[in-house]
């Protein structure tokens, strides 16, 4: 048997929306685009969400709208993929990593206090295979350091009395935290709908942002259809219309929207999605009874804080190290079983390390990392299947067991 690690869930109806888009004689930035964020919307219970090309856009967006820049510091995770501290450096800041608490994935609140300054103008946590972080915690840590905020006068920061939170969910579109759904619980939130997330749009991105005093939503969505298409105030659609040809570049800005073939197959996947979730969580709920007895720890992702959207199956070898784990990824490849790493920790990859980052300055991210093994998991996959990765990993782990000593 054959497992592929994760595979887009692709139906003919999703072809046939694609086709539809195609044959429509509209397919840059149109009116599926703007279904796809009304639609988005809804499911978040947020008043705008803006569709971009890619999660990474969308949090650079958040950083622009809050006119963070040079001389400014943002934190995020050292424990993460690159597009969470990418995109700091993209906008002129300094990134600040801080390591994982003990036996987590999430950032460690105390360091996190410890790391802010009054040049923080931002914290980028992270909802990582979906869990949504603890949110209560992270805005109670906040707000006991309040009184380092400095916002810069005559911006965006000037609505926040706390430093404003971006989180990076990536991983969470359909998780729910205390009742809440990701994108309303951060104060901004990107989304990413690439190949291998829940729900695909192919390449593909979304920023969403929960009501605040002072911050108009209205103009918060114009300012980033300018950010995503070169600063014209008139979209391609907008131009469309009878004498509208005419239009202002307000600024040299980028060009990250999102297109309406994109749109029409997000569309059509939104329309399953909860059974996709459901799907998911089942193959969770297998996994864990099936490596139940076994020296490992599987990732939880129903707890009383809420359910996540069930994006990575994420387990750790315990007690072992990057040898065995190394190891354990080839036998289960020989098995037809393909896995991978969620993540290697920011200061391991040599753009970081460039930047001044050491490893050794991290040891619970290392920690979490050097056994740290993904397998499998999507919604087309079968119970089956996941019994067969079962079987394998029991096979590989005492193959490497008995190899590594």
């Amino acid at each position: 048997m054959r497992i592929e690690f994760s595979p887009p869930d692709i139906t003919e109806a999703d072809i046939q929306a694609v086709a539809d888009a195609l044959r429509s004689g509209w397919i840059t930035t149109g009116p599926r685009t703007k279904e796809f964020e009304r639609e988005l919307a809804s499911w978040c219970k947020t008043e705008q969400v803006a569709c971009l090309n890619s999660a990474t856009a969308a949090l650079e967006c958040a950083l622009r709208l809050l006119d963070i820049g040079p001389g400014d510091e943002v934190i995020t995770s050292a424990y993460t993929y690159t597009a969470s501290a990418s995109v700091i450096c993209h906008v002129g800041a300094t990134p600040v990593l801080v390591d994982t608490a003990p036996d987590s994935y999430e950032m460690d609140y105390d360091l996190l206090a410890r790391a802010i300054t009054p040049r923080t103008k931002a914290i980028i946590p992270v909802d990582i295979a979906g869990v949504m972080c603890d949110y209560d915690r992270l805005f109670a840590t906040l707000t006991l350091v309040a009184d380092r905020y400095d916002p810069r006068p005559g911006t965006l920061q000037e609505a926040f009395d706390r430093i404003p939170v971006l989180a990076d969910g990536a991983h969470s579109f359909g998780a729910t935290y205390k009742g809440r759904p990701s994108g309303s619980v951060a104060d901004f939130t990107s989304f990413s709908f690439h190949a291998v997330k829940n729900l695909t749009t192919a390449e593909g991105g979304a920023l969403t942002w929960k009501p605040r005093q002072g911050l108009d939503g209205e103009a918060l969505y114009k300012q980033v259809m300018l950010l995503s298409l070169h600063g014209q105030n008139k979209d391609a659609l907008a131009k469309t219309k009878v004498g509208a040809w005419e239009y202002d570049v307000i600024a040299p800005l980028y060009k990250c929207n999102m297109t309406d073939v994109s749109a029409a197959l997000g569309l059509s996947q939104l329309v399953r999605y909860p059974e996709m979730l459901t799907e998911r969580h089942a193959h969770l709920a297998r996994y864990s009874e099936g490596l139940a007895g076994l020296d490992v720890e599987i990732l939880e992702h129903v707890s009383d804080d809420g359910a996540s959207s069930a994006h990575l199956c994420m387990v750790r070898l315990t007690g072992r190290r990057e040898e065995f784990r190394n190891r354990f990824i080839e036998c289960m490849a020989e098995r037809g079983v393909t896995c991978n790493v969620h993540y290697k920790p920011l200061p391991l990859l040599t753009a970081y390390r460039n930047l001044g980052f050491d490893i050794g300055d991290f040891p619970q991210a290392f920690a979490r990392y050097e056994n740290q093994v993904t397998l499998p998991l999507y919604s087309k996959l079968s119970a089956e299947e996941v019994g067969y990765v079962i079987e394998a990993f029991k096979a590989s782990y005492q193959e490497c067991a008995g190899d590594l000593v």
